[in-house]
């Protein structure tokens, strides 16, 4: 079993995946973000949206089985969201609202690589993705951040 904190920080980092960590942080930087605000936090939040609408269609196409549901992990009792891998949404969401704050706020990227990668390797360690959901996610979202910010900014 892995150590006690690596556990704590899979968990903490899946379930700020779950939005609540890119709410919060859309919240402070339209609060102290400064001039550039309004456009990052929009190009982040227009990323998501398509991230979110991109995976579900992948997914519903796809129907790739969840690792978990293939075989029991061993000491996570996370349920997954839904029942199929390919991609992972998670992933796609965290790198499609990072990729545009990196670029508005290039001194967090460390941070926000951090927080994104975080999510994407908590959602293999949990039992939810394969390897493969998890890159394909990161590509996808890290290329529709990209996208929005070219069209946008």
């Amino acid at each position: 079993m892995a150590p006690r904190w690596i556990r704590l920080w899979m968990v903490c980092a899946t379930r700020g995946g779950d939005g609540w960590l890119w709410y919060s942080l859309g919240v402070v930087l339209l609060l102290f973000g400064g001039p550039s605000r309004f456009h990052a936090v929009s190009e982040a939040a227009v990323s998501a949206g398509i991230g979110i609408a991109l995976f579900l269609w992948l997914k519903r196409t796809a129907r790739r089985r969840r690792p978990c549901a293939l075989e029991p992990h061993c000491w996570s009792t996370l349920l997954p969201p839904d029942q199929f891998s390919f991609p992972s949404g998670h992933t796609i969401t965290a790198f499609a609202v990072a990729t545009p704050l990196m670029m508005y706020y290039p001194d967090w990227t460390a941070g926000l690589v951090f927080c994104a990668a975080s999510i994407a390797i908590s959602r293999i360690i949990l039992g939810m993705h394969f390897l493969s959901d998890v890159l394909s996610g990161a590509v996808l979202g890290l290329l529709l951040g990209q996208g929005v910010h070219a069209l946008v900014g």
